[in-house]
């Protein structure tokens, strides 16, 4: 037929929706990671290599405990404390064991929070770091315990000491034993101000609850990561208690500094320099940090 003398071929392949989505699909789980921020899609290795942290727009992904102790402490500088030490069930309540089980196993940790000894740039520090993995790192009582025996043996030691928040905030599952985790941690870092130690603490997303309302506010020197949501109670129970409308930075790491409740934002890869920086000058500049 005439027309078939002046068919032109297509320059590019239709793509159906179907055939975009098998292509995805065939990608190995793990591979890429998707930006929450930006939707950029980066590569999860390169992401790891960069601290998880989003090279277009500044996006800071969680960060496991582990994770966290390598990227802030000197290489093979870490020794752990209370290991083993796990929650019981004081209140029986439903499921709570199946649970902690289940949370262990995937995290390979024994509970919300790891606390040991090591050094930043060459300075000696206790540090705890919280995982939000864990029951959304959650205050129970090992958590509180492990936190105040970490404080108890910086006083010991006469070192400083450096806290990673990250958490929901109390957790339901121990009731009013949780609550007392916050009088505590606070009984036990007001015993480490009148020994005169420093205390550093670090806020991440999220920081909420008692968790916020306790040690974690308690800092000499109060550093929070870009874009960390840090408050008590919700937007939504604020905003019905005042009837008021919040602003939309509310309770992120850049409106509590811009009203002075936090002392500096500090993006992920410069938080190991700032501490090293701090405690060199807390030292009298006699630590070996640069």
């Amino acid at each position: 037929m005439l027309k078939d003398l002046f068919h032109k071929k297509r320059k590019y392949a239709t793509i159906t929706t179907q055939e975009l989505a098998d292509r995805r699909d065939s990608i190995p789980e793990g591979i890429m990671t998707k930006c929450k921020k930006c939707s950029e899609l980066l590569i999860s290795r390169e992401l790891e290599k960069n601290l998880k942290t989003c090279p277009r727009c500044g996006y800071h992904f969680p960060m496991s405990a582990p994770e966290r102790i390598a990227a802030t402490l000197d290489e093979g500088q870490f020794v752990e404390y209370d290991r083993g030490m796990t929650s019981v069930d004081p209140l029986q309540f439903e499921d709570y064991p199946a649970k902690l089980e289940q949370v262990q196993t995937a995290t390979g940790l024994s509970e919300a929070v790891v606390t040991g000894e090591g050094f930043i740039g060459g300075s000696p520090v206790v540090m705890g770091v919280m995982d939000s993995r864990f029951i959304m790192g959650s205050m129970g009582s090992v958590v509180g315990e492990k936190i105040t025996r970490a404080v108890e043996r910086a006083i010991e030691k006469r070192v400083p000491v450096v806290l990673f928040a990250a958490s929901g905030g109390a957790r339901m599952q121990e009731g009013v034993f949780s609550l007392m985790q916050m009088a505590k941690t606070s009984a036990a870092l007001n015993k480490l101000s009148k020994e005169r130690l420093l205390f550093v603490s670090v806020l991440t997303h999220p920081t909420t609850g008692g968790v916020s309302a306790s040690f974690a506010s308690l800092g000499d020197v109060n550093l929070a990561e870009p874009g960390a949501l840090i408050g008590f109670a919700g937007r939504r129970v604020i905003e019905q208690t005042i009837r008021q409308k919040l602003p939309d930075d509310f309770q992120t790491a850049e409106f509590l500094l811009k009203h002075g409740m936090i002392d500096r934002v500090v993006p992920r890869k410069e938080m190991k320099q700032t501490l090293a920086k701090i405690l060199d000058i807390h030292a009298g500049g006699a630590g070996h940090g640069q």
